[in-house]
């Protein structure tokens, strides 16, 4: 095996592929990328246990070939290799890369001992790269982070004719991005299946902004394919609670809110709220409507008030998490925020600026009972 190779491109295809790698695995191959080169063209892969991914680029093929070498280690060599062209091959033992004057060595491990790569599913449809990844980065905050509860660590993957539905949950709150899907035939039949978070998160970074990227489904796995660049993962058992009942507000009080200007007041007065304490937001109606940011208890305290439109109440407080706030509240991509709100301890449904009727990203956080300033 032989090719030569940019390494920018050689670096890209690595990086990508080895988002799958395990951190720590009892079988030593699953920790290694698979360099199969052949007729101009290096395809990159990684498997574990959960996940696959393979990355096609072009290469300058000197004499075809496959090896399999530990990824991070060649990961680690790629980000340091010098700009310009780049040159491998497999001598002996030894897997080298060598460009503008440095060289370096791998050993290979047993190609026999690898597992195959398993098939992608059956394409359901299509989806734009850009507001895909964009959309798993809006709802992933809300995904839970407790392996006990493996459920919560999804995100759910819903398609229903020409709409994709990404939600998550972790019980404090619920984050829900819809956006259009160009089904085939068989994706005529709906899908609602639930991904793990943190691979599909991954997936999202790794296959670019642009184009279309195919949405493949079956029993159990999901799959996705974009510009050379195909990916599975395994699919967790359970479904996650609807949302729809919890996002239905009976006369709501309506603030609304600069968005830019929130995140860097809940920032600045949350420097004082240790242990998880809650922020206070308390909304005024009126021609000068404002709302109050306070958090801290005793001696450390800190407030800022800030211009907002409230209807629907003379006055109402309510409390979060700081944490929480602040990932709902750069979720939003609109200049301005509406929240609607029930009262301490109850939901408040945040949401774009504009009143477009059914928004297409929404985040519901619980209020908790406002601190004692």
């Amino acid at each position: 095996m032989e090719f030569r190779i940019e390494r920018g491109a050689l670096t890209d295809a690595v990086s990508r592929a080895a988002r799958v790698l395990p951190a720590r695995s009892p079988v030593p191959v699953l920790g290694g990328l698979l360099l199969d080169v052949d007729a101009g063209v290096l395809r990159v892969s990684a498997l574990d246990f959960e996940a696959s991914a393979r990355v096609e680029t072009e290469a300058l093929t000197v004499r075809a070939g496959r090896v399999l070498v530990m990824g991070r280690r060649l990961l680690d060599i790629c980000k340091v290799l010098p700009d310009g062209p780049v040159e491998c091959a497999v001598e002996g033992s030894r897997f080298t890369v060598s460009g503008d004057g440095s060289r370096f060595g791998l050993s290979v491990l047993p190609l026999d001992d690898y597992p195959a790569l398993p098939p992608l599913p059956e394409v359901r449809g299509a989806v734009d790269a850009g507001e895909f990844a964009s959309a798993v980065a809006q709802v992933a905050p809300a995904a839970g982070r407790d392996d006990s509860l493996p459920t919560l660590t999804g995100i759910r993957l819903a398609l229903d004719g020409s709409t994709m539905t990404l939600a998550a949950t972790d019980r404090y709150r619920f984050a829900v991005r819809t956006l259009p899907f160009k089904a085939t035939a068989a994706g005529a039949v709906p899908a609602d299946v639930l991904v793990p978070a943190r691979r599909l998160t991954g997936i999202a970074r790794s296959l670019g902004r642009s184009g279309l990227v195919d949405v493949a489904v079956d029993g159990g796995s999901v799959g996705f394919e974009h510009a050379g660049t195909r990916t599975t993962v395994r699919l967790l058992d359970g479904r996650l609670p609807r949302h729809e009942k919890l996002f239905a507000m009976a006369d709501p009080a309506v603030a609304v809110l600069d968005r830019a200007g929130l995140v860097e007041a809940v920032g600045r007065v949350s420097v004082v709220a240790d242990g998880g304490s809650p922020l206070q937001l308390t909304f005024s109606a009126g021609p000068e409507g404002s709302v109050l940011l306070q958090a801290g208890f005793e001696d450390d305290v800190a407030s800022q008030r800030l211009p907002a439109a409230l209807e629907g109440a003379d006055e109402m407080t309510v409390a979060f998490n700081p944490s929480y706030l602040l990932d709902a509240l750069s979720s939003i991509e609109d200049a301005s925020v509406r929240m609607k709100l029930l009262g301490p301890g109850q939901r408040a449904l945040i949401t774009g600026g504009e009143d477009t009727g059914a928004p297409s990203h929404q985040h519901l956080l619980m209020s908790v009972k406002p601190a004692l300033l």
